[in-house]
């Protein structure tokens, strides 16, 4: 046990300074092609900071250990937006851009209930991730021309103000080359090590590998995430933590899992609990972004609290599932039948009191 605990830590850290290795690598070299910093964030640091998910999934899937990548994602969606975004908004409200609200956030909705109709046969067939990754592609060039529609000028002065005025020459280009190779190497080994203390210890506890996917492995796999909306957070830049998490999210379900299903052979299958309990709660937090995202155009700290509290609410159902806990049952029935009924009022409460006064001022943060 004590040599997979270790083996865990270890891997999270090598996942942690791969991430930021291929990041900064990354957002240079973007960068220096023209791209803004904007996109960079939707793009490039979304989708490194999700490269820890894409290397603990692809590694489980070709181990044979599907359950793991699967939960990985599912897990780690759930934990970016209630953790990570009821965190950042609870140190600072963060402001909503109106390209996340009109676009980015109904697209990870609607890929969300897109992965449900893929899974009601009980697998994620190859056929499936090959429309993940051409709809994973499709969104990152649209991004891209969006970024080329500016002029030169106005990347460059966003470019400065982001990451400072850099000399331009050969060197750049291969100092930022060795800083991505550097980073997917590393990505590489720590998932390797990360996934093994973690099937380790969840046959240790006899704690099935679905909930060690959904738990732990998302959790640690998220951690690039976190650090990077919480440093924006603390620098006031609210538009780039919140780009994080959504960009992250639709990564995850449209390459991650898409590379997933095309490298597991036979596709990745859906067990009935997934199916019937943690699918539909990644889709309804995909949703729930919607009204509060729309209140203000700002994610206040008592909806980042409510965020929050969801979360250890969501684990502990998972625990106590885990465990076949008599009080499961007892702990459903009060967070069906009160809690979730008295959050949706609440939220379309504030929805149709804020509304009048985003027609009188709006607000856009663009």
């Amino acid at each position: 046990m004590t040599v997979a605990i270790l083996l865990l830590i270890a891997g999270g850290g090598l996942l942690l300074v791969g991430a930021e290795t291929l990041v900064r690598g990354a957002s240079k070299l973007a960068a220096l092609l023209g791209i803004s910093p904007l996109i960079i964030g939707l793009t490039i640091v979304a989708y490194g900071t999700s490269a820890p998910e894409m290397a603990v999934s692809v590694q489980s899937s070709l181990a044979g250990q599907g359950d793991i990548a699967l939960g990985n994602v599912i897990g780690s969606n759930i934990f970016n937006v209630l953790v990570i975004l009821g965190l950042s908004s609870l140190v600072s409200p963060l402001p909503v851009a109106q390209q996340l609200v009109r676009l980015d956030v109904p697209i990870m909705v609607g890929i969300s209930g897109l992965l449900v109709l893929f899974s009601l046969d009980g697998r994620l067939q190859p056929s499936d991730g090959i429309i993940f990754l051409i709809g994973g592609v499709v969104y990152t060039l649209f991004l891209i021309y969006q970024s080329r529609r500016e002029t030169n000028a106005e990347v460059q002065s966003e470019y400065d103000r982001e990451y400072g005025a850099a000399p331009v020459g050969r060197w750049t280009w291969a100092l930022n080359l060795a800083y991505i190779a550097v980073g997917l190497v590393t990505l590489v080994v720590g998932s390797r090590m990360f996934v093994t203390g973690a099937v380790s210890i969840a046959q240790a506890l006899g704690v099935s590998q679905l909930v060690i996917g959904l738990t732990i492995v998302a959790a640690g796999t998220s951690l690039p995430e976190l650090a990077t909306s919480a440093v924006a957070t603390f620098r006031g830049e609210g538009d780039i933590a919140v780009g994080n998490v959504i960009g992250s999210n639709i990564f995850n379900i449209l390459t991650v899992l898409g590379v997933t299903a095309l490298t597991s052979g036979a596709g990745v299958a859906i067990p009935d609990s997934v199916l019937h309990f943690d699918l539909p709660v990644m889709v309804a937090v995909a949703v729930a972004c919607l009204p509060i995202f729309l209140t203000g155009n700002v994610i206040s700290r008592w909806e980042g609290g409510l965020f929050v509290g969801y979360y250890v609410a969501y684990a502990t159902y998972l625990i106590l599932r885990a465990a076949s806990h008599d009080g499961l049952g007892v702990f459903s029935r009060v967070m069906l039948l009160f809690v979730i009924p008295l959050t949706v009022i609440t939220l379309l409460v504030v929805m149709i009191r804020s509304w009048p006064k985003k027609r009188r001022s709006p607000v856009e943060h663009e």
